[in-house]
């Protein structure tokens, strides 16, 4: 089997599948440790049965809802590749939206000093301490696992480590105040949590409690004591969650102004809390 003719075979058992032939590429990418354009060059060179074999079981997994990051070990965020294994949720390009404004917001008001929760692979703290100069960050999260990951990412992606890594539940290990609290916490119902077809990442970084909104009261109830003056929270949310969010921010009588920023969808995305 020629290397074409496995991505062929591969973007056929994966019909069912919209991306069937990215992950085609991705995977066997992965195993011959070529590019996606080194694929295409060699698309004559025959696989090994070994090779031939690891493909077909990985196509195999993926159809039956195994995410191929966690195959290939890789997520890429915000131009950057992150690692991800089954400790982390894998980032998505909606949260890309919460960066980018974090970045504007840190650049234009010149907040430095960012505590992120809820970190999971780092993705979002990395690629702040990637793209922004002179700033602090600390990320934390409950899992010492997550934490494992975050920091191989932010030794891997950053020449200097500018990331204090913590591990909290929520604001119980945290004793300073910052300029940015950004989290994209778990938010989904409990009950639903199954109908997103998510079995295989963490429950851990999915459970948003019987509402949803288990995490958002922490963090705007509690959120307040951990800002310095005239400081802001970012929090990603579902694209149904924007009244509730904005409501618990609004009636917890903390906060001066909350405004809602769609991502590229047009969906409710991000929270900005003043």
């Amino acid at each position: 089997m020629t290397i074409k003719e496995a991505l062929n075979q591969g973007k056929t058992i994966l019909k069912s599948k919209e991306d069937g032939s990215l992950i085609s590429k991705m995977l066997l990418g992965y195993i011959l440790e070529l590019s996606k354009e080194e694929l295409i060059v060699n698309s004559n060179v025959n696989l090994s049965e070994e090779q031939k074999e690891k493909f077909l079981k990985g196509i195999e997994l993926v159809l039956n809802g195994y995410p191929v990051q966690y195959i290939t070990k890789t997520r890429e965020f915000m131009g950057l590749s992150f690692y991800v294994d089954e400790n982390v949720l894998i980032p998505r390009p909606d949260t890309e939206v919460l960066v980018e404004n974090i970045m504007s917001i840190s650049k234009e008001y010149n907040k430095s000093d960012i505590l992120e929760l809820c970190t999971g692979s780092g993705a979002i703290a990395v690629s702040l301490a990637k793209y922004l100069d002179n700033i602090n960050i600390t990320a934390t999260d409950i899992s010492s696992k997550a934490l494992e990951v975050a920091k191989k990412n932010a030794n891997s992606l950053l020449e200097n480590t500018k990331i204090k890594f913590i591990q909290s539940d929520m604001f119980k290990n945290i004793t300073e105040r910052y300029d940015i609290i950004i989290s994209n916490p778990p938010y989904i119902k409990t009950k639903v949590i199954d109908e997103y077809n998510l079995e295989y990442e963490p429950k851990l970084a999915l459970d948003g409690g019987k509402d949803g909104l288990e995490f958002y009261r922490i963090i705007i109830n509690e959120g307040y004591k951990y800002l310095k003056q005239d400081g802001i929270i970012a929090i990603e949310i579902g694209y149904d969650q924007r009244c509730e969010v904005m409501n618990l921010a609004q009636n917890s009588g903390r906060y001066k102004e909350c405004n809602c920023i769609k991502d590229l969808c047009g969906n409710d995305r991000v929270i900005i809390i003043k």
